[in-house]
């Protein structure tokens, strides 16, 4: 039986324009991978490709951290798409990133939905299976991060995903598992 490991991971690349959000560089030296904001809830493609640079100088894995298109609303709004409009978005999002990544030597190992798509996606079967859907049209290698014991979790599962499962330090818990 192979042993559980743990990975800290942190949203980074959340800064766009003349915004600056976090502390990017003080994170890359603690943590293993990062969610990397892909331009819809934050970031902008300059942040993006310097972002994806510090973190492979830094021997961080690279994770695409796509949302709702919900700039001003930092991603945390839910919003009603198609599951067409979506799979979509997702595809849009984390082929930017793969295309960061690569332009810098580098590659997506993971994707991290954001926010309201997220927590949507971990409550609805339907939206969780449309998300895993993408990820795995993207390329079945990707690592889906979901929550243990959601409906994303499950669907990345039978979608024939690896999925990382997560826990976060610092938010509440129902009794269900559920944020």
């Amino acid at each position: 039986m192979t042993q559980p490991t743990i990975n800290l991971n942190a949203d980074l690349g959340e800064s766009f324009g003349a915004w600056r959000m976090g502390d990017d560089t003080a994170l890359l030296q603690v943590i293993g991978s990062a969610n990397i904001a892909c331009g819809f809830h934050a970031g902008d493609p300059v942040v993006m490709r310097e972002t994806v640079r510090l973190a492979l100088a830094n021997g961080v894995s690279l994770g695409a951290h796509p949302a709702f298109p919900d700039l001003q609303g930092f991603g945390r709004r839910a919003m009603q798409l198609s599951a067409k409009e979506l799979e979509a978005t997702i595809l849009y999002q984390v082929g930017a990133l793969q295309a960061m990544a690569a332009a810098e030597g580098g590659s997506v190992t993971h994707v991290k939905p954001h926010g309201a798509l997220n927590n949507i996606a971990c409550a609805d079967a339907e939206v969780a299976a449309t998300v895993a859907r993408a990820v795995r049209a993207l390329d079945q290698e990707l690592i889906l991060l979901a929550p243990a014991l959601s409906a994303l979790e499950a669907a990345g599962e039978a979608a024939g995903l690896r999925v990382g499962r997560e826990v976060f330090a610092d938010r509440s818990y129902q009794a269900d598992g559920q944020l």
